[in-house]
């Protein structure tokens, strides 16, 4: 059987349902983050009643966007309920970073080894560091009262945690960028002195070895070819 063709995808379909969507980007919808779940819907891959965080409010705004019919929030993803923000244990936190790089808005503080903190006005409630903690030190705190959904969430916080989520995936493409370049700055020096470098002595090995490093080097620099010229990373948050 042919292929079916995906139709094209329809960028002012997806950027309106994107616009309706909270921005927690928890993945609770099943899709990485609130983009790609708008893609999803634009595409038909995708029910609109898979955001927890929107509730009910929230499939019945991408009903009217998309032409579906409501229906009731798919409840296996989670439920509607007030919203809550992350609160760390500063008693048992062991300073591990796992929850900064879970957080999507970079709303936790800290360093390795030392105390981490949430900062409760940038938090989305994603629940995303609960689960990545090893010592259990992170629940979850209602702060909305009986508001749930929508009810509980503005459209001006949802803006201000799009914001912060696109400068967090800046912020990590930029540390993948220079950990790779200083990775391959250290591969290019090793390879200029390879027989200094190295504690083998048999020429054979050497080469071996200075192959590998060539093959290292030519995939590296391949890679990043296509960022060459791209404009520079604004290193200012939001």
């Amino acid at each position: 059987m042919p292929a079916v063709a995906t139709p094209p995808l329809d960028e002012t379909l997806v950027q309106r349902i994107e616009d309706a969507l909270p921005q927690t980007q928890c993945t609770r919808c099943g899709y990485p983050d609130c983009r790609a779940y708008a893609q999803a819907i634009a595409q038909g891959q995708a029910g609109i009643h898979q955001c927890p965080p929107g509730g009910q409010e929230g499939v019945a705004r991408l009903a009217g966007l998309t032409g579906l019919p409501e229906r009731p929030l798919d409840t296996t993803r989670g439920i509607e309920a007030p919203r809550a923000v992350a609160v760390i244990d500063e008693t048992w936190c062991i300073g591990c970073t796992l929850c900064l790089k879970a957080c999507p808005v970079d709303c936790i503080v800290g360093t390795n080894k030392r105390m981490h903190t949430v900062i409760e006005a940038q938090c989305t409630g994603c629940e995303l560091c609960v689960p990545v903690c090893p010592v259990s030190c992170i629940a979850m705190a209602p702060v909305s009262g009986d508001r749930t959904g929508w009810a509980a969430w503005s459209t001006e916080q949802a803006g201000e945690a799009r914001a912060r989520y696109a400068f967090h995936q800046m912020r990590v493409q930029r540390d993948k960028r220079e950990h790779d370049e200083a990775l391959l700055a250290k591969a290019v020096h090793k390879l200029s002195d390879l027989e200094n470098q190295t504690r083998h002595t048999d020429p054979e090995v050497i080469a071996r070895k200075r192959s590998v490093i060539e093959a290292a080097i030519a995939r590296a620099r391949a890679l990043r070819e296509p960022r060459e010229g791209s404009p520079t990373d604004d290193a200012s948050a939001p």
